[in-house]
């Protein structure tokens, strides 16, 4: 028989048996009393050596238990503290006179224990089933049992992608990879409580390449920033020319260089001059002169093009048509066109109506670029224009209606847009009792100005309660009209330029600023027919109180705000009111 030696304990052979002297565990008295506080503590102790013993009972079948006296008393007329039974499933084998005894041998116990464990080592095989809480949330062939395989896997992994602002602040953004620019638009407008009205963009900007352009709505921004640089970025931005060619096209697309129109002798009404680029059975065609860049040289050599479905063509004999003469240049389903932002001297471009043709596909080094440059800002419009609906066609279409489709499935958090288009802003007397429409425009112009005076008294009344002395105009009026979005501090006139141009150069696209020819003054400058213009607000003083005029003192406002609001609803000197201003959102 094997036994073991518990550590600090020695073998005793007395009347066949082997015990064990446990250190503090057997309590020999020579009376009967026992000390239970001793004794209770003892066999706390004695939990961790019967874990020994039940491993190692049932790997050796020769193992005896200890044996006790039955009445109760101990080896020597001594009473002994019984210990305690071994477990119910533990496999013993009596002892047997006859068999011969055999010295305990020493064991080492972390071998034992490392064994142990090694054996109830758990293996991902032999994971039991975990039953589903939920089963009815399974699918009709799935189980209500989850076993470890069957754990739900995690969904596709979104792309980090980061959007700046014109202040060149950023924000991170992680998108899907099936996510929209009109997505991510709509997100950064909900997030930064923006006016939702179709003419946010998301821009497509190369800095090293001095390229930009605006993703259309539909395209996937994923794609997008696998092929762009580090260096390049998207920008949030307002672009009123997005889908403003819809609206008005003839103001995109001169007779001159639709093909289609000369043919006809320019007889075509707009809405067919659409449906005929909307219409993947015609064939609608732009041409006209065009400065091209030379490939690496600085030179630019001015050519005939021919704008098609099939791509952009120069001609190498004059302005001839036939295919032999005719040049494939790009092809329209493998580029994308942008707008030059550098300037003409970078480039040494004849004039400052540049534009490029980039492939989509891939970075691009500068020797791909295909740099182009027009006589005009209408002819560039007209060619980018063209580009972008022989190109994508009716999703362009589909782009611009389906916000208005949106409008009567409008989600909760979503506010109500009030339009300020020039259709819906008509001048009406209230005089009676009942509105009515001023149709006459000598009256609309005498009730105008009778408008205009009403609110310059107004203003008096408000400076007189507002400010201690009349001869100092009121602090709120001075400064209110800082907080206004179309308000831009002291800018210069080219910045203003360039802000106007990159939100779209259309109809009344506005913003004012400080003057800097004049500390007192301001100017409003305002895009009308791709021109932009400038105009100087001046101050005037009269009673002791100071107005803003556009017209030399004939129509006062008290404050910039009033002047705005007036020429939002009367285009008064101007040559046409003030629809869209053009404002900077910090993200």
């Amino acid at each position: 028989m094997i036994t073991i030696n518990p550590p600090g304990t020695q073998p005793v052979s007395d009347l066949g048996l082997n015990l064990f002297l446990f250190p503090c565990m057997f309590c020999f008295a020579a009376e009967d009393d026992v000390d239970l506080e001793a004794l209770v503590n003892d066999m706390a102790s004695l939990s961790s050596y019967e874990s020994i013993y039940a491993t190692c009972g049932t790997q050796h079948s020769d193992f005896a238990p200890l044996l006790h006296r039955t009445d109760g008393s101990g080896l020597h007329g001594n009473r002994v503290a019984p210990l305690p039974r071994a477990p119910s499933n533990r496999v013993t084998a009596p002892h047997s006179p006859t068999q011969k005894l055999r010295r305990s041998q020493p064991m080492h116990i972390q071998a034992v224990r490392r064994l142990q464990e090694e054996e109830l080592q758990v293996r991902p095989a032999s994971l039991p089933a975990i039953p589903n809480p939920f089963p009815e949330l399974c699918s009709p062939s799935g189980s209500p049992v989850l076993s470890p395989g069957s754990l739900p896997q995690p969904s596709d992994q979104l792309t980090i992608i980061k959007v700046f602002s014109e202040d060149g602040v950023g924000k991170v953004v992680e998108v899907p990879a099936d996510m929209m620019a009109r997505d991510v638009c709509q997100f950064l407008v909900y997030k930064n409580h923006c006016l939702d009205d179709n003419c946010w963009s998301l821009v497509e900007h190369h800095s090293l390449l001095g390229l930009e352009r605006c993703l259309e709505d539909h395209e996937l921004v994923v794609p997008v920033q696998a092929c762009m640089s580090p260096e390049s970025k998207f920008l949030f931005r307002k672009n009123y020319a997005k889908y403003e060619f819809f609206r008005n096209p003839l103001n995109f697309f001169p007779e001159q260089m639709v093909a289609w129109c000369q043919e006809t002798n320019g007889s075509i009404p707009q809405s067919q001059l659409l449906q005929n680029f909307l219409n993947s059975s015609s064939c609608p065609e732009i041409q006209g002169f065009i400065y091209m860049k030379e490939t690496g040289r600085k030179s630019w050599k001015k050519l005939y093009m021919f704008l098609r479905r099939s791509g952009l063509y120069y001609t190498t004999k004059g302005m001839s048509k036939e295919p032999r003469h005719l040049q494939l240049l790009s092809d329209l389903e493998e580029s994308n066109v942008f707008t030059v932002t550098t300037g003409r001297k970078m480039h040494n471009a004849p004039t400052d109506y540049q534009f490029c043709i980039k492939p989509s596909k891939g970075r691009t080094e500068q020797k791909e670029l295909k740099m182009l440059c027009a006589e005009d800002e209408q002819s560039r419009t007209c060619w980018m224009t063209a580009f972008r609906l022989l190109k994508f066609g009716i999703l362009l279409y589909q782009n611009y209606k389906s916000p208005h489709q949106r409008k009567t499935a409008i989600s909760n958090f979503t506010t109500p847009v009030r339009s300020v288009s020039e259709n819906s802003l008509v001048a009406m007397d209230f005089s009676g009792r009942t509105g009515r429409v001023i149709d006459n425009p000598v009256e609309a112009q005498s009730a105008a100005m009778e408008e205009g005076h009403t609110w310059r008294k107004r203003g008096q009344r408000m400076n007189v309660l507002g400010s201690p002395s009349p001869l100092h105009p009121s602090p709120l009026s001075s400064v209110i009209h800082r907080t206004q979005l179309w308000f831009h501090g002291r800018i210069m006139r080219e910045e203003s330029h360039r802000m106007i141009m990159q939100q779209g150069q259309v109809d009344g696209l506005f913003l004012l600023r400080d003057s800097q020819s004049n500390p007192k003054a301001f100017v409003l400058t305002l895009c009308h027919h791709q021109k932009i213009k400038h105009f100087q607000i001046l101050p005037f003083e009269e009673e002791g109180q100071v107005f803003f005029s556009l017209d030399d003192g004939s129509t006062k406002f008290t404050d910039l705000i009033h002047l705005v609001e007036f020429y939002q609803l009367n285009r008064g000197i101007l040559p046409c009111k003030l629809k869209h201003p053009c404002t900077m959102v910090a993200l």
